[in-house]
């Protein structure tokens, strides 16, 4: 099992992307996504992705919670669950290359767009709805086969 982060950081109508593009062996290569990463030890959340997308982009923000997604057997046999956060308040000077990637601003409606995960393009719709959801999402050979999800309040 594998715990995760991933955070889209959001200011003036656009989203701070990475384009995954910097390691080969990354199964998220070629493809664009928010920031965030592992657990380190004994971390929460949201300790976690604030240290991730301070490392990923120099930012230092203000997560917001918005929901937990599972992805069973997602990479090299391993379960992936994921805590989505948002983020509109940041400080900091952005830096715009890491080690995964090069981080772009993209205009809100454009960011479907983008070369993505299938399931992306269904939870990214979630965001700017005001509930907490729990979703699950199931690939196969990198294909979205089904998803799932329950919103709360």
């Amino acid at each position: 099992m594998i715990l995760a982060t991933l955070c889209y950081v959001r200011s003036g109508g656009k989203t701070l992307m990475m384009h995954r593009n910097k390691r080969p062996d990354d199964v998220h290569l070629g493809k664009y996504n928010g920031l965030g990463g592992k657990f380190e030890p004994g971390e929460s959340p949201e300790q976690c992705v604030i240290r991730e997308v301070f490392e990923e982009s120099n930012l230092q923000i203000e997560p917001r919670l918005r929901g937990v997604m599972t992805f069973p057997q997602f990479a090299k046999g391993h379960d992936w669950y994921c805590f989505l956060f948002t983020a509109e308040k940041f400080s900091g000077e952005l830096k715009t290359h890491c080690a995964e990637g090069d981080l772009v601003w993209i205009e809100n409606e454009k960011v479907t767009s983008l070369p993505l995960w299938a399931g992306d393009r269904i939870f990214l719709r979630w965001l700017d709805q005001p509930s907490f959801f729990s979703a699950k999402f199931i690939y196969d050979k990198g294909q979205l086969i089904d998803h799932q999800v329950a919103f709360y309040g």
